[in-house]
């Protein structure tokens, strides 16, 4: 870990302290400051950059993404297929997550007005830090504390003493199990089983439930358990997790197998492998923060039930939890401080702002707003459209098969999309133009009028438009 400069005193006194330096806590102290004389400190006790920068997003994708070049060279005619490197993806991953270094990230952070204290941060007053690895330093806020401390892996009872890998280990994968199974059916266990059954494991998912990715609709679980069964991987469902044994277990190091083989007792049957990765969800990093000491609770934090002078966001919020939208949620928490603190004019926030969320498994999924079961539950008068991936010409152009579905979701009463799905190859990219026409809330006979380029899947919104209901497609008398 690069060496940053420490106060030489013990007493600093700043406008802002945000606590946690993941991506969520850079932006709410860039936001916080940026184009005032306003000053920031993020104190951080591992990586400045966060989970999302080494553990999670960045090099998830950066391992999924040679699996997705190899998939389409060998699925589309006139190309050679691709021969996958193990080690080059790696490699890969390495550098996107600059070998767990975090100088870039310290020079963005002191280039941006934002001090860097190395440490772990409790509160002990109102506004008021402690940080206990860096010379027992007090750091005093003048306007605002920002918590930003992310979350943790959650690990069921039955798993204590396991060593068990967890998503951090899963992305920073050095030694590639042999046989892997993988609790879970969500999106870090389907991602993981896909780029850990492309570098060579034998990969078992024990999904507790009927289905994956249980939070989608239903087409997109479908889509990705036949991807993954084109893959070998196994995937075994109602396998809820009764007990899990461990030949001398022992924390070998991140990415390395922990131990001797794992026993493990399911509903479903028994199971044995040489590692187990717990896809089980995570928990907001509350503990060990010193909330006592200003008389609040971590569930205070969760129901936003805090000080004016105190502030929670991202994971350790509560909220959903997606890089995306912490970043988001940083951004208008750090703009509302800035205002508050220069007299000036209080930030537009959008009334309603959906959420995207895009899973890199083959076939990608990407979803914005409610499904249509969802919004049935919330009480939209809902309309849907339903249409095969591959019924654009830009679709078809993509790969030899083209799997998945496009599916929008839209209230009858107001005539405005609320939540798409697109399931197949980049799916992905097909995201922004429905979360852009949920958040604008532009009514379907407007949308009739973005004409998508020939060919482009992007054709597909026409295909969705054109299979809504004709009443639908005009503007009201």
């Amino acid at each position: 870990m690069p060496h940053t400069q420490q106060p030489q005193t013990q007493e600093l006194t700043v406008d802002v302290v945000v606590i946690g330096g993941g991506a969520v806590g850079e932006n709410a102290a860039q936001y916080a400051i940026e184009g005032t004389d306003l000053t920031a400190v993020i104190v951080e006790g591992h990586l400045l950059g966060g989970e999302c920068s080494y553990y999670a997003c960045m090099p998830s994708k950066a391992l999924l993404r040679p699996l997705d070049v190899a998939g389409t060279s060998a699925d589309v005619d006139g190309v050679s297929p691709a021969r996958l490197d193990h080690g080059g993806m790696l490699e890969r991953r390495d550098s996107f997550v600059s070998n767990y270094d975090d100088s870039s990230q310290v020079e963005w952070a002191e280039s941006a007005g934002i001090q860097v204290v190395r440490g772990h941060a409790r509160l002990v007053g109102e506004r008021t830090v402690r940080v206990d690895d860096a010379a027992a330093l007090t750091i005093t806020a003048r306007h605002s504390v920002i918590i930003a401390t992310g979350s943790e892996p959650k690990v069921p009872g039955e798993f204590e003493g396991v060593e068990a890998w967890t998503s951090a280990d899963a992305t920073g994968v050095v030694e590639v199990p042999e046989r892997l199974a993988i609790v879970g059916g969500g999106v870090v266990a389907c991602e993981a089983a896909t780029w850990l059954a492309g570098l060579g494991a034998q990969v078992t998912l024990l999904v507790r439930g009927p289905d994956l990715l249980s939070d989608n609709e239903p087409f997109a679980g479908q889509s990705v358990l036949e991807g993954m069964k084109t893959h070998g991987v196994d995937v075994v469902f109602n396998a809820s997790v009764t007990s899990c044994r461990r030949e001398n277990p022992e924390a070998t190091g991140l990415g390395k197998i922990h131990g001797g083989t794992v026993q493990l007792q399911t509903t479903a049957g028994d199971f044995e492998a040489d590692e187990v990765l717990l896809a089980t969800g995570r928990a907001p990093r509350l503990g060990d923060l010193g909330l006592d000491a200003v008389g609040l609770t971590p569930d205070h934090v969760l129901d936003d039930d805090l000080p004016n002078s105190l502030h929670a966001v991202g994971d350790a919020s509560g909220d959903v939890p997606l890089t995306h939208w912490g970043k988001y949620r940083a951004r208008v928490v750090g703009a509302k401080i800035r205002a508050a603190a220069t007299g000036g004019p209080e930030p537009f926030v959008a009334e309603y702002a959906p959420v995207p969320q895009v899973i890199f498994t083959e076939p990608q999924v990407a979803q914005v707003g409610p499904t249509e079961a969802t919004a049935r539950e919330q009480g939209i008068e809902v309309v849907t459209a339903e249409v095969p991936y591959n019924s654009t010409a830009g679709s078809a152009l993509l790969r030899n098969d083209v799997p998945g579905r496009a599916k929008i979701v839209v209230d009858g009463s107001t005539r405005c999309v609320v939540g798409a799905t697109f399931v197949g190859p980049e799916a992905g990219e097909q995201l922004h133009a429905a979360t852009i026409a949920i958040t604008g809330q532009v009514p379907v006979h407007v949308l009739r009028h973005a004409v998508p380029s020939y060919p482009t899947v992007s054709e597909l919104w026409l295909r969705l438009l054109e299979e809504l209901p004709g009443e639908m497609r005009r503007p009201r008398d």
